[in-house]
């Protein structure tokens, strides 16, 4: 009875496929929006070159092929493609036209809450207010689009390049992202991954609220304001991401728990390589801080986070911190390496014979009396640091490094690769 149950299923399985349509649709003949309401679960609708009258509405399961070469342009008004049915694909279709209603969040494509496994790839969307909105979708890919946002506002004001929201199980990967207000803004989801994505001239790279469970890995941010803002979330991945010339901070954990920052570069950033604000039980390990005004800035009380391993290279300011309880910055007889750490390593072991305390008293005086700085060259400045480094229990509070590495740890950063 149960073979013969299963061979019904698999006949029907058969025929339903078979019923399936191939459409081929031109810019001259019947309009798209028409065409989409007349298909049927299954469906294959392939995009002849040429231009097509958005916006369209899918709402059963099928597949819509621009090919490479089909542009849908919408009447800047509202979003141009909405998804509505589940494991829908739209790929390979330019899409320009959206409206500019930030409220409703116009955007170039929608997968609404009922599009679960939508796949959205290989698209190029350009000049929509918001490229494309995941919203509320579980399980939806986004891979391999090109996008580039509005320049017509001001930055604030522009749609993001990919935003999620509520969509748990959802993965953004591989994508080009430019202009407009962030590259990938999510908000109220969870389990999802942000891999191997390029963000360039924008606010921020990748921008995380109230997202736990999640992994932000091998992507480049380049000349934004902010690498990647990871806010109010816990137990997130950030894994092997370049951050160059973005000018406030590389990374930034503000209320954010027990999440493992591990081999990300970066370098030749503005005024933080990171900015640790109220975060706790984070892990930072393989790093390479280089080249920014201030290495890490760890304040507002953030406690038991591990720093270990990693290198502080070139900054002007290793480590900002204010207070008075000693942290040490080393696990179980390792450190970190500090280019102006004059260290020396008698036995050979790899760990300075030293240990090394980024800030004193002046720092002190510096952070809290910005005025005080005319007076660093006086000699009673010079007798006070000189003090310190004769007698180290003259020093406040603050980070040791009682294990420091002899050697800087250098994380390698997958090429992005041109599609």
């Amino acid at each position: 009875m149960m073979l013969r149950l299963l061979a019904c299923l698999l006949l029907l399985l058969n025929v339903a496929t078979a019923m399936a349509r191939d459409w081929q649709v031109t810019p001259e003949g019947e309009a798209l929006s028409v065409i989409l309401e007349k298909a049927e679960a299954g469906d294959y609708v392939r995009l002849a070159p040429g231009t097509y009258a958005g916006p369209i509405q899918i709402d059963v399961p099928l597949v819509l092929d621009g090919q490479g070469k089909a542009h849908i342009k919408g009447n800047e008004t509202g979003s141009v493609i909405v998804v509505n049915a589940t494991d829908v694909t739209v790929r390979g279709i330019k899409v320009t036209g959206s409206g500019s209603d930030g409220q409703n969040r116009d955007s170039g494509i929608v997968t609404a809450q009922s599009a679960d496994r939508a796949l959205i790839e290989n698209n190029v969307l350009l000049g929509n207010l918001v490229g494309i909105d995941v919203h509320g979708t579980k399980d939806a890919m986004v891979r391999a689009n090109k996008i580039e946002g509005r320049l017509d506002h001001r930055m604030n004001e522009r749609g993001n390049g990919v935003y999620v929201w509520n969509a748990p199980g959802s993965k953004v990967v591989g994508n080009d992202i430019r202009y407009g207000r962030d590259g990938i803004f999510v908000n109220t989801s969870k389990q999802n991954e942000f891999i191997g994505n390029r963000m360039r001239d924008l606010r921020f790279a990748i921008h995380y609220m109230h997202a736990n469970k999640s992994v932000v890995r091998n992507n480049i941010s380049l000349g934004n304001h902010l690498g990647y803002a990871i806010m109010y979330s816990d137990d997130v991945v950030i894994e092997g991401n370049l951050s160059r010339n973005d000018r406030d901070h590389g990374i930034m954990l503000n209320y954010t728990n027990k999440s493992t920052i591990l081999t990300n570069r970066i370098e030749q950033g503005g005024e933080k390589c990171v900015f640790i604000y109220n975060a706790h039980k984070n892990s930072f390990r393989g790093n390479l801080f280089s080249q920014c005004q201030i290495g890490v800035h760890f304040t507002a009380g953030s406690e038991r986070n591990s720093i270990v391993e990693n290198a502080f290279v070139g900054n002007r300011t290793q480590v900002k911190y204010v207070g008075s309880k000693w942290l040490d910055w080393s696990v179980d007889g390792k450190g970190n390496y500090w280019s102006d750490h004059a260290a020396y390593d008698l036995d050979g072991n790899g760990i300075a014979d030293a240990a090394y305390r980024p800030n004193d008293i002046m720092d002190h005086v510096l952070w809290t009396q910005p005025m005080a700085k005319s007076l660093l060259g006086s000699p009673a400045v010079q007798l006070i640091r000189w003090s310190q480094s004769a007698f180290p229990a003259l020093l406040p509070g603050g980070v040791v490094d009682r294990h420091p590495l002899m050697q800087p740890v250098q994380p390698e950063i997958p090429e992005w690769e041109e599609f």
